[in-house]
Parts: structure tokens; sequence; C-alpha cells
């Protein structure tokens, strides 16, 4: 039998962070699973600097280095990660990541627990050693919504508690942060209680634009005389956008059901497209595989602003390593609506700015 020390890094809040120009108190994160950014991304929106950000995948660890140079990325998986010889890791305040959600996927053979790819006994791990103030967790909504599923959230609500903190889970929708897609994710916040009990879960921003409205300019840009026609048809908010893993998929848009309504908005979700059309492309119903080849497809820049990332976001490797990048992350607009309540809490409770708002609405209340 192994045995396993663990050493807990303490230091105070007032310890280990300085007051900004603004006022605000300096927060420092530690973000692992990191992938293409995108909830990296929206944590730096929110305020969040990031200390490290860990990733196994070389492609992505290309991308975050490329669009932030500054950023601290380590590329090794999170099971042979060891925070200890870290020491500039006892100053976060958050643990923030999506953890793999293959082990809780109809595609992933919905395993949960029982799936070697299942990472969250390694954030208990890392929150036992860093004993960091808050941890915001995200994967699919699977892991909220099936009763198969209880077993994982009972365990994690056990060790969480045990630990000393008050959390709460809540399944939100990117739709309802501006993002123009579909997309239910599970969220997990967890914080010290002394700030918990400051935190607030994000009030919805209002309405996305449509598939069309955000695309518009970009099937427009190459001279394509159909793209008012095509965004027209494109009236609707995307699909959930279906990313893959290592494994296997992430060389289309999803299954065969998403492919549908990606038809129904004149999209050829077969594959992912190496640039716009041109002005020479016809738009046609009916042609070719399942009807779809007559459409145009989407690039891998136009999946990522239905994912709420910024036109210049850069995505390193192929098509199909990129495009599972995209697909496979957390929308940042979403991430950042959550990432400010939980600056917002910490900062509350460290008296740095007033306390919050307003109580929450019955929507907020607690769903675990």
């Amino acid at each position: 039998m192994s045995v396993i020390i663990i050493t807990v890094l303490s230091i105070s809040f007032d310890e280990r962070t300085e007051v900004s120009g603004s006022g605000h108190v300096s927060l420092r994160s530690l973000e692992i699973c990191a992938g293409g950014g995108g909830q990296a991304l929206g944590l730096e929106q929110a305020g969040f600097e990031h200390v490290m950000l860990i990733e196994r995948n070389p492609n992505a660890c290309a991308t975050l280095r490329t669009n932030r140079p500054n950023w601290n990325v380590l590329q090794t998986d999170l099971c042979d990660f060891h925070p200890e010889a870290y020491p500039e890791l006892s100053e976060i305040d958050l643990l923030a990541g999506g953890v793999p959600c293959t082990p809780y996927t109809v595609a992933g053979h919905q395993l949960g627990e029982q799936d070697d790819r299942d990472l969250f006994p390694e954030v208990i791990r890392l929150v036992k050693i860093l004993a960091p103030r808050a941890i915001m967790i995200e994967n699919v909504d699977n892991l909220l919504r099936r009763q198969a599923f209880s077993p994982v959230r009972e365990r994690i609500k056990e060790e969480l508690t045990s630990l000393g903190y008050g959390f709460g889970w809540r399944l939100l929708n990117a739709q309802d942060f501006g993002v123009p897609q579909r997309r239910l994710r599970s969220v997990l916040v967890a914080m010290r209680p002394e700030c918990y009990a400051h935190f607030r879960w994000p009030v919805t921003t209002g309405a996305a634009q449509t598939v069309g409205q955000v695309l518009w300019n970009s099937m427009a840009s190459r001279g394509w005389s159909q793209a008012s026609e095509w965004a027209a048809r494109a009236d609707e908010i995307a699909p959930t956008i279906v990313g893959g893993s290592e494994k296997r998929g992430g060389g289309d848009l999803g299954p065969d059901r998403a492919k549908s309504i990606w038809c129904r908005l004149g999209v050829n979700g077969n594959s992912i497209g190496d640039d716009v059309p041109s002005s020479d492309f016809v738009m046609r119903d009916g042609v070719g595989r399942k009807g779809r080849e007559g459409l145009p497809k989407l690039t891998v820049s136009q999946v990522a602003l239905l994912q709420g990332f910024p036109e210049d976001w850069e995505f390193v490797g192929g098509k199909t390593a990129s495009y599972r990048q995209v697909g496979n992350a957390f929308p940042p607009p979403v991430a950042a609506a959550v990432g400010k309540e939980i600056a917002t809490a910490l900062r509350t409770a460290s008296g740095s700015v007033s306390p919050p708002r307003q109580a929450p609405s019955p929507a907020q209340a607690p769903l675990f």
C-alpha cells in the first residue's frame, strides 16, 4: 500500500494579496485542464491573475502561450502534477478548471468515477494541498441531471464539506449570458464559509444573437452573394457544439440530431470547413451526403465566435485539433460572469468592497 503525505500550504488572504491601483484586491488563480483557454480567458476578464495553467495537450498549450505569452503554462498530466514543488501556488485564491467531461457523456458510455479519465479525485487532492479560498469546476449537464451520478455528487459534497467549504452546483445555459448557443453546463462553486456567505450566482444578461447575426460578416467576407439569404435562414441560436475527445470525434459538428439542426440553419455539419464560401459558391439544399453537401461549412474561427471567443483568439494545431479545443471550451462570457461573482465574494469577505447588492432570486436557489 502506498502512503501519500499531504502538505497543506496555508497563508492568510491579507498576507497573500495586494491592493491594485483600482483599490481592488489582486486575486490569484490556478487553472487546471485549461484546454484552449475559454475559462481562463473569462476569469482573466473577471479580474483573476493566473499564477499557473495546467494542460496536457501540446496544441492547447501552444494556443495558451500564443495568445497570452505572459501566462505560465505547464504541460503535464494533472495526475503527475505536484503543487508542493511550486511555492508560488501557496498564494492562490481560486482553483478553477474544466475536468474531462467524457466520463459523464453518452459518447463516453457514462462510466463516471469508473472511467480512468475522471479527474474529480485530483481536484480534491489539490484542494487538500493548496486550501484555496474558492473553487470553480465546470462539466457537462449530465453530471447534475442524471440520477446515476448522484453517488459522485454526494462524494464530492462530503469531501468538500469535510474540508470546510460551503458550496453550490448550478446548471447554466450559455445563451443566457450572450453566447449564441444552447449549451448547458454544470458549474460547481465552493468557498470558505466566510466568503461563500457573500456569493451570488450571476444574473442572466439577456438574449443572445442568432447564428446568422454573429456570422453574417464572416460569411460575406469573400464576396459570397448569398450571405444575406443564408443569415436570414440561420436565424436561431446554435445547438450545442461538441468537440469530441482525444480518442474520437471532433471532426464534425456532432451527432446526427445536431447536424439536422445545423442543416435547418443552412450549415453542412458533416465536417469543418477550411474557409468561408467564395464568391462562386452556390447554396443548394438536398445535395450530397444526407442532403447537406450543398450548404456552407463552418470554419474553426466561426465556431469559436459561437463559443464566445473574441475574434483575435488564435487556435494552434491542425483543423481537427483546433476544433476540439473550441468545442470542448467553457464559453468565456459564462466563465467571466461566474468569476466576477466569485471575485466580489472574496473581496467582500476581505473588506475591500461593500457587501453584496441583493439577495438571490428564487431562480438562484441551490440545485444541490
